[in-house]
């Protein structure tokens, strides 16, 4: 049996960090594609552009088209053959980073990932989730490494919508319980092998201090401010739940949230929304202790996750679009396999259904 750890080679966290980016690119390459968002490029763009311009780089911009899709990758992966650009910076959030990674995977060169919010756990993986022009979730691409350098400038990510950061905590939010569950089965991770005791750990890690700062990071976070509570979440939303997830495993949480996404009217709904209310459900499949439900419950209300089904967008949460979504859970493609036991959409869709009622029944006694 192979136990596995994989990470990227640096992380680097803090206030105006983005300001150095060209220090780090110009150790990689001199002729840099920049994938960035429309904001991003009114944000950020010359600033970027300033830091790259002073390390002698030669450079273009190009403005992310919106979705991580076959097409997407395709336009950008041959804009860099055609050009020879040999390093690419990618400078959003988790779509932006997933097009770039698969981009950078295809011409073999080395990537820079900047993050500007902290929603997702995509910036440290070696993975890229591709959706179709819908919005659905296509295919998983794993990639030969982890991104070269992950630049993250928590004084930009503390002037990013709250929303986000929260989305974030409901992605980081997953990472324990999948990990714990994919353990439990001796399920593979997403570094070609089995967890170790270090990956689990981390994941552990990543649950504990969202209890420990979530809500205080929030706090501070609609106040624009920057301090040891922020972040500590913005290393959890981004660190410690892609190191946790990648080398611990995945299981139902991000199964159910895939189902979710083949909803039109969830599509308005964050990643990390919809994976916290995965994480309820999978609970609700292990048959968890009360306490530690209750536990998950009370944190998700205390930042503003999504604990029921209307949270997430369905307001008519008819039988046939349950049934949907347990199906798409429990296709022998996704990450559900990884569950200590046998699962079929008869048990996911009476866990989706159970879940909801609990996360009622939490909000009413928590608003009472």
């Amino acid at each position: 049996m192979v136990r596995t750890f994989i990470s990227p080679n640096k992380y680097i966290q803090g206030p105006h960090v983005l300001e150095q980016v060209g220090d780090y690119a110009a150790k990689l390459g001199d002729k840099v594609l920049v994938l960035i968002s429309a904001g991003g490029k009114k944000r950020f763009g010359e600033m970027v552009e300033a830091s790259l311009t002073q390390n002698q780089l030669t450079y273009v911009v190009e403005v992310f088209n919106g979705e991580c899709s076959k097409k997407e990758i395709s336009r950008i992966d041959a804009s860099v053959k055609e050009n020879g650009y040999n390093l690419i910076v990618a400078i959003g959030g988790g779509k932006v980073f997933d097009t770039a990674k698969a981009a950078a995977f295809y011409n073999d060169i080395p990537i820079i990932i900047c993050p500007t919010i902290a929603a997702t756990d995509a910036p440290c993986s070696a993975l890229s989730v591709i959706y179709t022009e819908e919005g659905e979730v296509e295919e998983y691409l794993f990639l030969k490494q982890n991104p070269n350098v992950v630049l993250v400038d928590s004084a930009i990510i503390a002037n990013s919508p709250v929303r986000l950061t929260v989305s974030g905590m409901g992605d980081a939010l997953a990472t324990y319980f999948e990990a714990r569950a994919s353990y439990k089965h001796d399920g593979d991770n997403f570094a070609n092998g089995k967890a170790l005791h270090t990956g689990i750990a981390l994941a552990k890690l990543c649950y504990d201090t969202l209890l420990s700062d979530g809500y205080k990071a929030k706090v501070a976070l609609e106040h624009k401010v920057v301090t040891p509570a922020v972040e500590a979440i913005i290393e959890a939303n981004t660190l410690l739940s892609g190191l946790g997830f990648e080398s611990g495993g995945v299981a139902a949480s991000h199964a159910v949230h895939n189902g979710f996404c083949a909803l039109e009217e969830c599509h308005k709904m964050y990643h990390g929304e919809k994976v916290a209310f995965g994480v309820i459900t999978q609970l609700v499949l292990e048959n968890a202790p009360e306490e530690e439900l209750n536990e998950v419950l009370d944190f998700c209300i205390s930042v503003g996750l999504p604990v029921t089904m209307k949270q997430i967008g369905v307001e008519d949460p008819t039988p046939e679009k349950i049934r949907k979504v347990a199906e798409i859970a429990c296709l022998p493609t996704d990450t559900a396999v990884n569950m200590p036991f046998e699962i079929d959409p008869e048990m996911v869709a009476g866990a989706i259904i159970a879940a909801d009622a609990l996360g009622q029944a939490r909000l009413n006694k928590t608003s009472n």
